[in-house]
């Protein structure tokens, strides 16, 4: 089951920003990446907490998020960026954002973000101001979400393909980023030839994952990337298909 996608609040804050695929996010055809699209959620992400004040008060972490792409965007084309909270936990917040042309929303997501203490890195709980920021100034009525994991483990998945991630793919968290685990995904797009017309995937991330070697595991619709030793360190959920 995905995660929902939420309709924009009646108040509070939304954060909206610009943004077009340059040429490093496309792929042959023009249509921008997975990936290229994971890295515009998370800095969509941080340019909205940063508009906020809040930069140095958390570092975040992703846990699970979901991409529906009902038509991609293509190079250098321009569009709408609006992103808002969706849910608050005691130790996490969940992320809606839309991108949107001339109006016309092209791809939907969520975001299910970990909130840790930018000292030790640790689960923290939301400060007051957090709260009051992204919940509406009514922390009592804002939609609860929860961080349990969801996908289920890959018993009985065969072997897709390996892959290796590189150290130039590592963040300021020292472990590689979230929006390179797409990576594998869209090669397989890629190979599969024409582009599809839609996706709809979700992805979670359970162990942080270093460069080297790794497997993917696929099990029909479902895809894992192990380690060689099968330490799960993400699961993705993947439709995609042609109008």
């Amino acid at each position: 089951m995905f995660s929902d996608l939420v309709a924009p609040p009646g108040g509070g804050r939304v954060f909206e920003q610009s943004m077009r695929p340059g040429l490093a996010d496309c792929a042959p055809s023009g249509r921008i990446r997975l990936d290229a699209l994971a890295r515009w959620l998370q800095d969509v992400a941080y340019a909205d907490v940063e508009d906020a004040g809040l930069a140095g008060g958390a570092f975040w972490v992703l846990r699970r998020s979901r991409i529906r792409a009902e038509r991609f965007p293509r190079f250098a084309e321009r569009f709408d960026v609006r992103t808002f909270c969706s849910g608050l936990g005691r130790m996490w917040a969940e992320r809606r954002t839309t991108i949107a042309c001339a109006g016309a929303p092209a791809v939907e997501a969520v975001a299910l973000w970990v909130h840790l203490d930018p000292a030790q890195r640790r689960p923290a709980p939301l400060s007051p101001q957090e709260i009051a920021t992204y919940g509406g100034g009514a922390p009592a009525v804002v939609r609860r979400v929860t961080a349990r994991l969801r996908h289920p483990a890959p018993d009985g998945a065969r072997e897709a393909r390996r892959w290796r991630f590189r150290a130039t793919e590592c963040d300021m968290a020292d472990h590689v980023n979230n929006a390179a685990y797409w990576e594998p995904i869209e090669e397989e797009l890629l190979e599969n030839g024409a582009d599809p017309d839609w996706v709809d995937a979700e992805i979670e991330f359970r162990t942080p994952c270093q460069p080297g070697e790794k497997l993917v595991l696929a099990a029909g619709e479902r895809r894992w990337i192990v380690s060689p030793e099968h330490e799960t360190h993400a699961s993705v959920a993947l439709r995609a298909g042609s109008w």
